[in-house]
């Protein structure tokens, strides 16, 4: 399997065919006729793709990419991806916006990049669009485009970044609409994380340590950030409280046997000190263990 590595913006439009308008930032536009190979992407630089046609499967890892037309997909620098051809459309239908990390320096973008959580490497769910969110999406890509056939001058970066800043707003509030929309996906996603937490409580724990949202995240095949937002819109809490609220129950439940010290009880819970767990007991319900018990 190729590898290719497009570490800067002028690599990316060479690889597409295109002319470089800017050094940091293009929008690019691809009806290829040229067959999709199997290759692993290195991307040294922001990517986000609005794909138009089911040309080709993505994976990152084991995980393959909830991906179909009219989906958008975002990969940041110093992600791997896996492409593969689908047979059944074998030609690349899509419109790109991708950006170096560069272009953002010194602005309030840059500093917080990180909030856009669809940015992450383990993430593979894509977004799925309306008719009207694909026409805001196209929209805003229209104004950066506009701004790129401009000649470069003081204005370019401020203006050039503010619409990738807002663009970047629309898809938060597009995932939002879908986490909501998708009531049904994601109340099995829920029960599934519950079920597999009552069985690591009282299984794993013991030996492999306190359960994590990571672990759960893992266990359902999406992102840590993706997942946690999932379960925060469908319960109302986050998956944090969730894992906290289910120890909690089992603790108490260890406890009520006068033959579980303390130190039993927070080793069979996977707390790796006895003072870590009565801490945590008290946090929750304003007592320690042994007041708890004796109440």
């Amino acid at each position: 399997m190729e590898d290719i590595y497009l570490n800067t913006i002028q690599d990316f439009n060479d690889y597409q065919g295109i002319e470089t308008l800017h050094p940091l930032v293009s929008v690019v536009r691809v009806e290829s006729t040229d067959h999709i190979k199997e290759c692993v992407m290195h991307y040294g630089f922001y990517a986000i793709y609005l794909k138009e046609n089911k040309g080709c499967k993505l994976s990152y890892g084991r995980t393959p990419y909830d991906f179909d037309e009219m989906t958008v997909t975002s990969f940041a620098p110093g992600q791997s991806i896996i492409v593969q051809p689908n047979p059944d459309v074998p030609f690349a239908k899509f419109t790109a916006l991708v950006f170096h990390p560069d272009f953002l320096n010194r602005t309030s973008l840059g500093k917080n990049i990180s909030r856009y959580e669809f940015f992450d490497y383990t993430s593979n769910e894509a977004l799925h669009l309306s008719s009207q969110e694909i026409e805001i999406f196209r929209g805003v890509l229209s104004l950066i485009q506009q701004e790129l056939q401009h000649p470069i001058d003081k204005h370019t970066r401020e203006l050039i970044v503010s619409n990738i800043e807002l663009l970047l707003n629309y898809l938060l509030r597009f995932y939002d609409r879908q986490f909501i929309t998708r009531e049904e996906i994601n109340h099995s996603v829920v029960k599934k994380f519950i079920t597999l937490l009552d069985e690591y409580i009282t299984t794993k724990a013991e030996t492999e340590g306190l359960p994590t949202v990571t672990y759960f995240a893992d266990k359902c095949s999406l992102s840590t950030g993706y997942f946690g937002t999932l379960v925060k819109t469908e319960t109302g809490r986050t998956a944090k409280d969730l894992i906290n609220d289910r120890l909690l129950v089992r603790a108490k439940q260890l406890l009520e046997s006068d033959q579980n010290t303390i130190t039993m009880v927070s080793q069979q819970l996977g707390f790796e000190y006895p003072q870590h767990f009565v801490r945590f007991f008290k946090g929750l319900t304003g007592k320690t263990p042994n007041q708890w018990r004796a109440a």
